[in-house]
């Protein structure tokens, strides 16, 4: 975590300590505070922080938190392709791509690090934690912005896979275009008036029963772009515990996963100029015909 000193126009914090207790005793404690302190636990541009140091306005500290242990995700990850420049990677459901909120060392990109001994990796995009799929890692520094920037500009060509109910009353394909607004702390995205900022194609593949298969591509990334589009077509991808009815699911629970899947990537590549496609080896719980299923 890095924490960055602000203003003191009253010049109420005479050193680091005296901001950091009054920062963190809501969340820790004074007591808290001065053990972390105590324990070098604490770091500024110049190394480990005693507390008494005079408070300098833009400064930044530096410190890591501590955690609740987690629920190990009982999948593994399976690797697509790897080379010196990229690791692209079959995450599997429930794993988060990124350390974020109480998911830290069950995420894709601390395992992948250690598993492959790649301590400077990078995730080149972010795919949601309860989605499985192709996810993109950047393994030199150099190269992380070569590689977001394709998603930043919507220069990489994505495709799902989905189980949802199946409904003759939808007229399909439909490019569906709408606005969708997350808040922070709010798990369910909503949709409302507005210039449209998401737009997805969705096309039924085969169905079976009361139930489709639907490949799903998205032109924009909102955060649960699909999930919401889907849910307002009244199809709602099964297994979702968010749309269109936000459940609790207990953590260890893994027996129903979302039936979404990051199925194709495919790029230029912007180092060497190559058309890259991948695709993922997973099938979809409820659709699998043999494959590893997701």
């Amino acid at each position: 975590m890095r924490v960055r000193l602000p203003a003191d126009p009253e010049g109420r914090w005479g050193t680091v300590r005296e901001h950091l207790v009054e920062r963190f005793a809501g969340a820790i404690g004074a007591g808290r505070v001065d053990a972390m302190l105590a324990a070098g636990r604490f770091f500024g541009a110049d190394g480990v922080l005693r507390g008494d140091e005079p408070y300098v306005p833009g400064g930044h500290v530096w410190f890591h938190r501590d955690f609740e242990p987690e629920v190990p995700v009982p999948f593994e990850i399976g690797i697509v392709h790897r080379d010196d420049r990229i690791v692209v990677a079959d995450k599997p459901h429930f794993l988060a791509t990124t350390p974020r909120g109480r998911h830290i060392t069950e995420t894709a990109l601390a395992r992948l690090r250690r598993e492959l001994g790649l301590p400077a990796l990078q995730p080149a995009h972010r795919l949601d934690r309860l989605t499985a799929g192709l996810a993109l890692f950047v393994v030199r520094p150099e190269d992380r912005g070569a590689y977001q920037g394709l998603f930043g500009e919507r220069r990489v060509r994505k495709e799902y896979e989905a189980v949802a109910p199946y409904d003759g009353r939808v007229a399909l394909p439909v490019t569906v275009r709408s606005r969708i607004v997350k808040e922070r702390g709010v798990i369910a995205a909503r949709e409302e008036a507005g210039a449209p900022n998401a737009e997805s194609r969705i096309e039924l593949v085969e169905r079976r029963g009361g139930l489709g298969r639907y490949r799903l591509l998205p032109t924009t990334g909102r955060t649960h772009q699909l999930r919401v589009h889907m849910n307002a077509l009244g199809l709602p991808i099964l297994h979702d515990p968010v749309y269109p009815v936000v459940l609790d699911p207990a953590p260890d629970d893994f027996s129903a996963p979302l039936q979404l899947l990051a199925r194709v990537l495919e790029f230029t590549d912007p180092v060497d100029g190559r058309v890259r496609r991948f695709e993922s080896g997973l099938r979809l719980a409820e659709w699998a015909d043999g494959a590893p299923q997701a």
